[in-house]
């Protein structure tokens, strides 16, 4: 048997044919057309799994069940709201049922996905606690408790991205402040980075990017704290400090074994893992004791496939 995992980004829908490996054996790809509507939308999903199959002469006697990651919240009555795909209380599981009444179908938010395909076939392999934080635009994660994604009682659970972490000078777009969003984001650090040369600080950064902060990105932030750029320096470690915030506080509540970090941002992993693990100790209860490895994601832009397949 086969699964089918299927990854709704805002500018692309992913499908796979996964085998019980995790080995992603087959994929196809279409456009998001979210300005279409939802139901043109789901149609496009449904053509898109079907010829998968057909092109690989596979029908849905051969699949376990069909999973999906959605970039938004899903709650337990299958319920979405994605802000990026202009998704308000749509009936998503029903809706998938009525076109895939053959199997099994399950859905749950993209970066909780990608937490199980970590824990499947990735960094977080045979751990029965793990933990998984994506730092890209925004700040995801997912908690893998015993091989099965944890969203608690509602579907709200594992939102790792808005923790409150502390009092920041903008709030984030979920419209409170202090979420771990708005410190330890690609966002996060451009912005902050952008503040400090707009009061005035000495930077290559502005050199970077021709005078336009505009342009600035955080691979250009991280590109000058290896040319030990005040400014980049400030950027970067006070993201490591956020961080390891996080960190420290999902440790004091869970104990996991594994911690890892996905998402763009992770691309810097020498800068980040850096002395990550030294700073969480001095904010745990037990700083003498042994805690979670603190680990970099491996599956890349496979794991929004792997996990939804899945998901169960």
């Amino acid at each position: 048997m086969y699964f089918v995992g299927v990854d709704i980004g805002g500018t692309g829908i992913q499908a796979g044919i996964v085998n019980e490996n995790g080995e992603i054996l087959f994929r196809k790809e279409c456009k998001t057309n979210s300005l279409d509507g939802f139901e043109n939308v789901m149609n496009d999903i449904e053509y898109l799994v079907r010829g998968l199959l057909k092109e690989n002469n596979l029908d849905m006697r051969d699949i376990k069940s069909i999973g999906f990651g959605v970039p938004g919240f899903i709650n337990k009555q299958g319920m979405a709201t994605a802000v990026n795909l202009g998704w308000e209380d749509v009936n998503f599981i029903e809706s998938l049922k009525n076109r895939f009444n053959e199997v099994d179908v399950y859905a749950e938010n993209d970066a909780t996905v990608a937490a199980l395909a970590e824990a499947k076939s990735g960094s977080m392999k045979g751990k029965n606690c793990a933990v998984m934080y994506t730092l890209g635009t925004g700040v995801g994660g997912g908690i893998i408790i015993n091989g099965k994604a944890f969203s608690g009682a509602h579907g709200m659970g594992s939102e790792l991205g808005h923790v409150i972490i502390g009092e920041n000078y903008f709030d984030c777009n979920c419209g409170n402040n202090g979420c771990l969003e708005t410190f330890c984001s690609a966002t996060a650090i451009i912005k902050y980075a952008q503040r400090l040369i707009k009061e005035g600080r000495a930077s290559i950064i502005l050199d970077m990017v021709n005078g336009n902060l505009e342009d600035i990105n955080a691979k250009i932030v991280f590109d000058a704290y290896r040319e030990n750029d005040e400014v980049a320096v400030e950027t970067i470690n006070r993201f490591k400090l956020y961080l390891s915030k996080a960190i420290a506080n999902i440790v004091n509540t869970l104990d996991p074994d594994i911690i890892s970090l996905g998402g763009g941002v992770s691309r810097a992993s020498d800068i980040i893992l850096s002395g990550l693990k030294e700073l969480v100790r001095e904010q745990l209860v037990f700083k003498n004791n042994e805690f979670a490895d603190i680990v970099c994601a491996n599956l890349g832009a496979d794991a929004g496939i792997i996990g939804a397949a899945f998901l169960s």
